[in-house]
C-alpha cells in the first residue's frame, strides 16, 4: 500500500511539473515575437501570416500565440482564432473595462515595443486571470504574444 501511495504521489508531482512548463513565458513570448518577425523579413506578408494562422504551426508554443494587429486595431493574423482576423478590435475590453487592443496598438505605433498588462480569460482553467502582451512594430503593423501571469 504504501509502495502503491508513493507511486501515485510521485506521478502527481511529475504531472504538475509538466503542467507548469507548459505556460509560456516572457522570455518565450518575446523569442516567439523575434522569429515570426524574421520569418515575415525573410518570407513574405502571405507566407507568414499563413504560418503565423496554424494553430499548430512553429509561432504557437503550449499556451503561446503570435498576433498581428494593424495601427487601426485590424487584426492581420492569430495564431488561436482565425474568426478574428479582419476584425477591428479597437473598442475589445477586457473584464476592467480597459480597451487593451486598442491601448497596444497605439503604444506599438509610438514606442515600438514594450508589454502591456490587462485582464483576460483563461483559456486553460476558464478564470479571468492577469495577462500581459508583448509587441513589437514592424512597419505599418506589430507582431505580438501573450502571457498569463
Amino acid at each position: 500500500m504504501k509502495k502503491f501511495l508513493m507511486v501515485v504521489i510521485i506521478c502527481l508531482l511529475s504531472a504538475s511539473f509538466v503542467f507548469a512548463q507548459e505556460k509560456g513565458t516572457a522570455k518565450e513570448a518575446q523569442d516567439l515575437v523575434a522569429k515570426a518577425i524574421a520569418y515575415y523579413k525573410a518570407e513574405g506578408k502571405d507566407k507568414a501570416f499563413a504560418a503565423i494562422n496554424d494553430s499548430k504551426g512553429q509561432f504557437t508554443k503550449n499556451d503561446l500565440y503570435v498576433f498581428v494587429f494593424d495601427f487601426n486595431s485590424v487584426c492581420l493574423a492569430h495564431g488561436a482564432n482565425k474568426a478574428l482576423i479582419g476584425k477591428n478590435l479597437k473598442e475589445l475590453k477586457d473584464s476592467n473595462g480597459k480597451r487593451f487592443i486598442d491601448e497596444m496598438s497605439q503604444a506599438a505605433k509610438t514606442k515600438g515595443k514594450g508589454w502591456i498588462d490587462y485582464t483576460w480569460t483563461n483559456p486553460t482553467n476558464k478564470k479571468i486571470e492577469p495577462k500581459s502582451s508583448y509587441y513589437v512594430k514592424e512597419g505599418d503593423m506589430y507582431f505580438g504574444c501573450g502571457i498569463y501571469k
